[in-house]
């Protein structure tokens, strides 16, 4: 399938999931749909992991020959693609007029997304925003941005900006999760360990910082994902207001 213009390849089932094809028209009407499919692969992801998800394993989950998924997604890649939207649902849609606190809940909103389905970290991302939820969140933050001085090339560069922190702090969130799990370790005993490690591998003449930290009771209990997840996001926004209210003073 192409575009308009005939110069670029939409994938069928990026197609499907815009409405822009009707189910499958060639064999016998299927008991099956894109929107069953994607729904099975995110139960299989949500209840084993990434790791767990094949097209062989979501045929099984719908209870189905593995080669009928190929009516509705061309590969693996696809499938995952669409996983990801639709576990991620619209974005926010509440009337804020501040860009800072839409902002703020635009990426609050995100974490939460991720937070939901955490093996959305591990889809690598294949380029820019092309799935109709993807779109919408990227439109959302635009439109948040829409009354500041910024330029249209640097608002993408601000959304790319809070999602890449909101996606390493849920990357970082999965990675710790995953290790304590793998450890059979609370979060608050795996630091205590570490403390122990620290201190027993390094001196204060050679790490003074690295032991004031961990002296001062720094790790001795894990913090709030939260207040963490909140001190990164707001020093970011402190910049992007730095920088529209120099625009706006020195317009």
């Amino acid at each position: 399938m192409t575009d308009s213009g005939g110069d670029m390849s939409i994938p069928a089932s990026i197609a499907a999931a815009w409405g822009l094809t009707d189910r499958p028209s060639k064999g016998p009407k299927p008991g099956l749909s894109l929107q069953r499919v994607v729904q099975a692969g995110i139960a299989v992801a949500d209840a084993e992991g990434l790791g767990a998800v094949s097209m062989a394993r979501v045929a099984k989950e719908l209870g189905t020959a593995t080669m009928s998924l190929y009516r509705y997604v061309a590969a693996k890649d696809e499938l995952l693609l669409l996983m990801v939207d639709a576990a991620y649902g619209p974005p926010p849609t509440d009337v804020i007029t501040d860009w800072r606190k839409g902002l703020s809940n635009w990426a609050w909103a995100e974490l939460k997304a991720f937070r939901r389905h955490p093996w959305g970290v591990r889809v690598p991302i294949s380029g820019p925003p092309i799935t109709p939820n993807e779109l919408a969140w990227f439109e959302r933050g635009l439109a948040l941005l829409r009354g500041t001085p910024l330029t249209a090339t640097e608002k993408p560069s601000v959304i790319l900006l809070v999602s890449g922190y909101v996606r390493n702090v849920a990357t970082v969130e999965a990675d710790l999760r995953e290790a304590f799990e793998a450890a059979n370790l609370s979060p608050d005993d795996a630091l205590n360990g570490y403390n122990r490690l620290v201190l027993s591998l390094t001196t204060p003449e050679a790490f003074p910082e690295v032991h004031a930290v961990v002296n001062a009771g720094t790790f001795d209990a894990a913090d709030n994902p939260d207040d963490e997840f909140t001190f990164g996001l707001e020093r970011i926004l402190d910049g992007l207001d730095a920088l529209i209210t120099s625009r706006t003073t020195h317009g």
